[in-house]
């Protein structure tokens, strides 16, 4: 009875270490997946001839590699399509009306992950994105129009800090973030006019999936 008592009690040693090593080999190596969800986007601007702003309601979708630096750290860059932009009402000289900006870019998120186990993590760092294309649909008392804006009018370069927290579920993964730009949006006196110092904030709502 001793011997069995021994053998199970090492089987079940074994089987911690086994465990053991496999977590934190989990934790170890690189981790590769995709990644799409909502995003709810608004311009923050002092612009006092703008009034009752909205969020615009999009979606992102890109993948993400997770580059371990030791057993509780990593670093991930992301590569995302993203809609970003916002609508608000606007009264000018007696024309009322709403306009919405959509704005859309391709971003480069590179996040400092500090990682609490297997099933949850926090993640820090600045993101750049490049724009894509831009359009804005006017709604107001003269006209209603629809138009296609010259991406030169904005900066085509935007960035800014992002931070958020993913929960893991076996290789799913939920996550929300929020980033908010330091770049100016608008680039010329025309789109500063309406814009002023118009900057992106856009929370994300995400569900992803690790390959390994």
């Amino acid at each position: 009875m001793k011997t069995y008592l021994k053998i199970g009690a090492l089987a079940a040693i074994a089987a911690g270490l086994t465990l053991h090593t496999t977590d934190a080999s989990a934790q170890t190596r690189p981790r590769t997946g995709i990644k799409a969800g909502l995003s709810a986007s608004s311009l923050f601007y002092d612009n006092t001839s703008l009034n009752d702003r909205k969020e615009r309601i999009g979606f992102h979708a890109g993948v993400f590699t997770q580059v371990p630096v030791g057993s509780a750290f990593a670093i991930q860059p992301e590569l995302l399509y993203i809609n970003k932009g916002a609508s608000a009402g606007y009264n000018v000289l007696g024309s009322t009306g709403r306009n919405s900006f959509n704005i859309n870019y391709l971003e480069l998120p590179v996040l400092a992950t500090l990682k609490l186990g297997d099933f949850a993590e926090i993640q820090a760092g600045p993101y750049v994105g490049y724009l894509l294309n831009s359009n804005v649909k006017s709604e107001g008392s003269l006209l209603s129009t629809g138009t296609n804006l010259n991406p030169d009018q904005f900066n085509r370069v935007d960035y800014g800090l992002a931070g958020g927290v993913n929960v893991f579920f076996g290789q799913l993964l939920v996550g929300v973030r929020y980033e908010q730009g330091i770049q100016k949006i608008a680039n010329t006196t025309a789109s500063r006019a309406v814009l002023n110092n118009a900057r992106n904030g856009v929370g994300l709502l995400s569900i992803g999936y690790s390959f390994n």
